[in-house]
C-alpha cells in the first residue's frame, strides 16, 4: 500500500488543471502599450481560466479588437484568424522606419508630401491581390527564429513577398500634409504596416504608420469589446461572464446544424455520422449552394446549441476533426 504523500503522483492519477473550465470568447478593446499575450494573461486570470490563446496579434502600438479565446474555444481560433479584417491607421509621410512604424529607427527621409488628389489616384492600385513583402519587424518564422527577434539582434532580414487580399481601401482624412488616415477592409496576413510603406513608395515619398487601430475581425467588432482596464475590475466576478461570447462567434460564415441523440454520442467520440437525407437537405439550405458540397466544413451542435464538433463532410458522411469536450 504506497504512503498517502505522492500516492496519486505514483499511481499515475492525473494532476488537476488549474483554473476553471471557462469556454467561449472575450472581445478586448486592446490598449497602447502592452503585448497581445500580456492581454491574454488579463483574461485568463480575470476569469481564472484553465486555457486561453488570441486570434492575431496586435503589435504593442496597436489599438482596438483583439479577441481571447478561453477553453475550448481555443479550437476555433483559426477560424478567426482567417476571417476579414478592418483597420483604421494613419500614415506618417517623410520618414521611413526600419519596424514601418513610430516605434523603429529612422532609415530614410523625404520632402516629397502627397496630395489628396495623388492619393486618391494612386489607391485602386493598392486594391485587389496585391504582392507585400511582410516588414522585418514581424512574427514571421526566418529559419525556426522570429523575423522580429532577428530584425533586433541586428540581422538583415529577407522575407519573400506574398500575396494577401485588400478588399477596399478609402482615405478617411488629411489632418495635415504630413499625415493622412486611411480604413482597409482586408484579408488574413495583411500587414497594414507594409501597406502604408508600399502606398507612399508608389507616391513618391517614403512613410511609416503611427497610429494603427483594428476594428473588427470576422465576426469580432470594437463596438462589442470590453476596455482591458474595465474587464481587471470584473476579477473573479460573475459580471465578467456578461462579456463571454460563444465559441460559435468565430465561427462566422460555416454551415452549422443541429444534431441529436446517437449522432451527438457518436460525434463526440471522434466517430463520423451519416449525412442522411433530413441533415443534407437542411446543409444545402445553410450553404446556400447548388454545386458539390463534398469536403465542405459544417459546425455540428446539439438542438439546444451547446457545440458539438466541426466535421468535414465526406462520402456521405459527417467526419469530425475538431470534437469539443466540455466535461
Amino acid at each position: 500500500m504506497c504512503p498517502r504523500r505522492g500516492c496519486g503522483a505514483k499511481s499515475g492519477m492525473s494532476r488537476k488543471k488549474k483554473g476553471d473550465p471557462v469556454h467561449g470568447w472575450v472581445v478586448i478593446d486592446k490598449p497602447e502599450g502592452i503585448t497581445s499575450t500580456q492581454v491574454v494573461g488579463v483574461v485568463k486570470r480575470v476569469f481564472n481560466a484553465q486555457k486561453a490563446g488570441h486570434a492575431g496579434t496586435l503589435d504593442p502600438m496597436a489599438t482596438g479588437v483583439l479577441a481571447v479565446a478561453l477553453g475550448e474555444a481555443t479550437k476555433t481560433v483559426p477560424y478567426a484568424m482567417d476571417a476579414e479584417k478592418t483597420y483604421r491607421f494613419t500614415a506618417c509621410w517623410g520618414e521611413a522606419r526600419d519596424s514601418d512604424d513610430t516605434e523603429g529607427a529612422v532609415i530614410a527621409t523625404s520632402e516629397v508630401r502627397p496630395s489628396r488628389e495623388e492619393i486618391e489616384a494612386a489607391l485602386p492600385g493598392m486594391v485587389g491581390e496585391i504582392s507585400q513583402v511582410p516588414p522585418a519587424y514581424s512574427a514571421i518564422k526566418v529559419g525556426g527564429e522570429r523575423a522580429y527577434d532577428l530584425a533586433r539582434e541586428g540581422e538583415a532580414v529577407e522575407l519573400q513577398p506574398r500575396p494577401v487580399e485588400i478588399y477596399e481601401a478609402r482615405l478617411v482624412s488629411l489632418p495635415d500634409v504630413d499625415h493622412a488616415e486611411f480604413e482597409i477592409h482586408c484579408g488574413k496576413g495583411t500587414y497594414v504596416r507594409a501597406w502604408v510603406r508600399d502606398l507612399a513608395r508608389k507616391l513618391g515619398t517614403v512613410g511609416h504608420v503611427c497610429q494603427l487601430r483594428r476594428t473588427q475581425v470576422g465576426g469580432f467588432r470594437v463596438e462589442d469589446a470590453i476596455g482591458l482596464e474595465t474587464l481587471k475590475g470584473l476579477l473573479h466576478s460573475p459580471a465578467a461572464f456578461e462579456h463571454l461570447k460563444p465559441l460559435s462567434t468565430a465561427l462566422d460564415g460555416i454551415p452549422a446544424l443541429a444534431v441529436t441523440g446517437p449522432d451527438v454520442v457518436r460525434l463526440r467520440s471522434g466517430n463520423p455520422i451519416l449525412c442522411r437525407a433530413n441533415l443534407f437537405t437542411r446543409l444545402m439550405e445553410e450553404a446556400g449552394e447548388d454545386d458539390d458540397l463534398q469536403g465542405l466544413t459544417v459546425y455540428l451542435s446539439t438542438a439546444a446549441g451547446e457545440p458539438v464538433a466541426l466535421a468535414e463532410l465526406v462520402e456521405g458522411e459527417l467526419r469530425p476533426f475538431r470534437v469539443f469536450n466540455f466535461g
